[in-house]
């Protein structure tokens, strides 16, 4: 049986988004939703936070990735793509662990949007009180 080409499976998350990340060996290729990243983001900035995790460890255009992702907002999705790769480079070779780390990338980035209280205008903003 001939070797077969390693996949790497991992799930990167932040907000309400979700990304299923699959990475193989490759060219730098990254697909997201069966388009280009380039088409699926719009933002030259969210480029540059999607590749931060291969350029921290040095990796630039060594893995294709393909990503299902879902839930959130463009920024969000963005965040939870880049801390996927980050988790499945960390599967891939455990030495990368940590300049990873290091870098924050592996650090799930809890903050959620609070919820809206009741007799409160928001989560913080109250109604507008009036003394007289």
């Amino acid at each position: 049986m001939a070797d077969a080409i390693p996949v790497i499976l991992a799930t990167g998350k932040r907000k309400n988004a979700v990304a299923r990340v699959r990475m193989i060996p490759g060219t730098g290729q990254v697909v997201c939703n069966g388009r280009p990243m380039t088409e699926y983001f719009p933002r030259e900035v969210l480029h540059m936070r999607i590749h931060n995790p291969f350029e921290v460890v040095g990796a630039e255009g060594r893995w294709d990735v393909n990503a299902r992702l879902h839930g959130g907002g463009i920024s969000g999705q963005a965040d939870a793509l880049r801390h996927g790769i980050a988790r499945a480079l960390e599967k891939s070779d455990e030495t990368l662990r940590t300049s990873l780390k290091r870098a924050g990338l592996l650090t799930r980035d809890a903050r959620k949007k609070e919820r809206k209280k009741y007799g409160q205008k928001g989560a913080r903003a109250r109604f507008q009180f009036s003394k007289r």
